[in-house]
C-alpha cells in the first residue's frame, strides 16, 4: 500500500465462522486490511471506499453465531459482499469511514 495512512489499529477479520487477526488500515481511497498469519485465507484484502455501501456497528462473534463483543463494525461492498472487524475503537472507525 503506497497511499498515506490515514488511521490504523489491530483488528480482526470475521467472515462467517472464520477470523484472523491482523492490521486494518484506512487511506483516502482503500481501506486494507492484512493478517498476521499469512497461511490463512483470510486477506490480504483492499477494499475500494468508493465500493463501500453501507457501514454498521455490530457484534463480534464466537464460532460465528455467540456474541462476544460489541467492539465490531460490518461494511458492505456494492456486490453486497458483507465483512466485519472486530477493533478496540470501533466509533471512530465508523465515523472516518462515514466521511
Amino acid at each position: 500500500m503506497t497511499q498515506n495512512v490515514l488511521f490504523s489499529s489491530p483488528a480482526s477479520i470475521q467472515m462467517g465462522a472464520a477470523k484472523a487477526d491482523g492490521k486494518l488500515s484506512l487511506t483516502d481511497s482503500q481501506l486494507h486490511f492484512e493478517p498476521s498469519n499469512k497461511m490463512l485465507p483470510l486477506g490480504p484484502y483492499h477494499f475500494e471506499r468508493s465500493d463501500i455501501t453501507h457501514i454498521e456497528k455490530c457484534t463480534g462473534k464466537g464460532a460465528g453465531f455467540i456474541p462476544i463483543t460489541t467492539d465490531a463494525f460490518r461494511v458492505t461492498i456494492h456486490d453486497s459482499k458483507r465483512i466485519e472487524f472486530i477493533v478496540a475503537d470501533v466509533d471512530e472507525w465508523i465515523s472516518l469511514l462515514a466521511e
